[in-house]
């Protein structure tokens, strides 16, 4: 199931950013992202040493990152010198079948939503008018990746992520989806498993530093 999610993920993740269209490679996918820090990502469909070594052999360009399904302190071990494992860049693969749930914005705050090029952008605005939370989504036919979740560190804990989620989740279904698949941080992932997400793999984010 993993290696099916990953090509969902993966496909979501760069309609979601506006980056070309992954190309297949043998071990997974490469996407090209272009900027300084990161030039692109292999994201592997599994963590067996012989395709993470031939993912790792075909990078020759600094800042190309690898994505593993597979726990970060294990990723080390499985690269050859000059790359790096980062944590603080790792996360976890999560999947829900979709459900629509009608959310109610919370008190004091507004909502405003809208779709450019297949990617829906919801916002949430406090009395002043500032985005305190925000998230998206790519629509695939019958699966949606859900990408750059964020609420503001002063307006957390007022539901306003659960909100983002559910109206998301809402707005897919609407749009025929049914499975809903994303990439989380740890703090992410704490909230999307209350709201009925299931971890399927951990993702380690590895750097290619020489």
């Amino acid at each position: 199931m993993v290696p099916e999610l990953v090509r969902t993920w993966v496909s979501g993740w760069a309609a979601s950013r506006g980056t070309p269209r992954p190309v297949e490679k043998p071990w997974g996918f490469y996407v090209e992202v272009g900027k300084p820090d990161h030039v692109g990502r292999h994201v592997l469909f599994d963590a067996r040493e012989s395709t993470v070594r031939a993912a790792a052999a075909s990078v020759s360009v600094p800042h190309t990152w690898l994505k593993i399904p597979v726990d970060p302190a294990e990723a080390g071990q499985l690269l050859p010198r000059g790359w790096v494992v980062d944590k603080e860049e790792s996360g976890h693969l999560l999947a829900v079948d979709l459900r629509v749930t009608a959310p109610v914005v919370p008190e004091g705050y507004a909502a405003s939503q809208e779709t450019r090029e297949g990617v829906t952008f919801l916002q949430v605005h406090d009395a002043t008018g500032a985005c305190v939370a925000k998230g998206q989504t790519a629509v695939m036919g019958e699966a949606a990746v859900v990408d750059r979740v964020e609420t503001h560190p002063a307006h957390r804990r007022r539901g306003l992520g659960g909100f983002v989620m559910r109206t998301l989740a809402d707005h897919a279904v609407a749009e025929g989806a049914a499975l809903g698949v994303l990439g989380a941080t740890d703090e992410g992932r704490a909230l999307y498993e209350t709201l009925g997400w299931t971890t399927h793999a951990r993702l380690a984010a590895c750097v290619y530093r020489p």
